[in-house]
């Protein structure tokens, strides 16, 4: 899939006080969250009710084993959404980009709700609030029609709603579509800010459509066993231009031209080639080191859960790193949000794992956390 390349167009930029006061939100929250040196702390709970009062001293719940389950996943989720709301409501006019992180919540809401209705489920999942920034009519849950006229979910109608509810729905034409256009406006967003606003962003994001096109191809070949040619239309193929200025720790494109652009497909395309269970053929690809490792005595096979993690920690680094290179930039407000949102991410691991009878650290050395 190739996405239509951008025009920049800079709109009316937050003034200097404004930047000031939304970062200064922004470093007060972080201050409090369980990123950086402060995530190691969630090695330390050994129970459900234990991880309810590390996070939530002053309104713990004292309930019963799955139902605390359930209630943490749902506060923690909150918790997020509250955090990146105060953040984006302290500006005047929010940066589309960083409306468009918010609502990544609602493209998976949505998601959730297709696969509840094709499942012919009466009672609809848990809705993130987005208040002001939401455009999905979910109170009118399961009448798709109801739900998305008139937002940009709306091509669900014209293409998918008859064949959704059909026994065997193959979902993934749907969901990469989605994620399709859902990146495509991230980045047409990018586009929208001035050349210092969107620098890290940028790379940030260029980085992620590479290794979310690469997810989404090992997850094809290995899951449902795509050929190479099925898979790569579900690539989201758009030409980037490398970056001005280098992350720290960031694993650089390979660049095989003397050109000043980079196709965010190319990495994904590669690896068609690749053999699954023949780590050597892998030797020099680009996002090698987040394959996993092999191990003495046992036949490797690519595993696109561990690179989906490895991914998800390699951003998070970025993200760690940014947040503080350019303050009052619009990137260190993207790379906020980030950081909130991985911190969501590991928090629900650690609430399901102790669910099921983990450990905070048996956890954490599963996920392989950054410490």
């Amino acid at each position: 899939m190739t996405a239509a390349k951008p025009t920049r167009r800079v709109i009316a930029r937050p003034d200097k006080g404004e930047r000031a006061f939304v970062y200064a939100k922004a470093c007060g929250i972080i201050g409090k969250s369980f990123t950086g040196r402060r995530i190691s702390s969630l090695k330390n709970p050994k129970s459900l009710n234990e991880l309810d009062r590390l996070v939530f001293p002053e309104s713990a719940r004292n309930l019963p084993g799955r139902e605390l389950l359930v209630d943490l996943e749902n506060r923690i989720l909150r918790r997020t959404i509250r955090h990146i709301m105060a953040v984006i409501n302290s500006y005047s006019q929010p940066p589309e980009l960083l409306v468009l992180q918010l609502r990544a919540c609602e493209y998976a809401d949505v998601k959730t709700c297709l696969h509840y209705i094709s499942g012919s489920r009466t009672e609809p999942p848990m809705i993130s609030n987005i208040g002001r920034f939401g455009t999905v009519r979910f109170k009118k849950y399961p009448d798709i029609a109801a739900m998305l006229a008139g937002t940009e979910f709306e091509f669900i109608l014209k293409k998918y709603i008859n064949a959704i509810k059909t026994p065997g729905f193959d979902f993934a034409p749907l969901e990469a579509e989605l994620d399709l256009r859902y990146y495509t406006l991230l980045i047409q967003s990018l586009y929208s800010l001035s050349a210092d606003d969107s620098l890290y962003a940028l790379q940030i994001l260029t980085d992620e459509i590479s290794l979310r096109n690469c997810i989404w191809a090992l997850r094809l070949r290995t899951y449902f066993k795509k050929r190479a040619g099925e898979t790569a239309k579900y690539l989201l193929d758009q030409k980037m231009p490398l970056p001005s200025r280098i992350i720290p720790g960031s694993i650089h494109p390979h660049i095989t031209n003397s050109g000043s652009e980079v196709s965010l497909a190319a990495e994904a395309l590669e690896m068609l080639r690749f053999s699954l269970d023949t780590r050597s053929n892998w030797k020099g690809w680009r996002w090698e080191s987040l394959l996993n490792p092999e191990v003495a005595g046992t036949l490797w096979s690519a595993d696109p859960r561990y690179f989906q993690n490895a991914a998800s920690r390699y951003i998070y680094r970025l993200s760690l790193r940014c947040f503080a290179l350019m303050p009052f930039s619009v990137s260190s407000v993207f790379c906020f949000i980030k950081l909130k949102q991985f911190e969501e991410d590991i928090l629900t691991s650690i609430t399901e794992g102790l669910g099921l009878g983990m450990n905070g650290k048996d956890i954490f050395d599963m996920l392989e956390v950054p410490s």
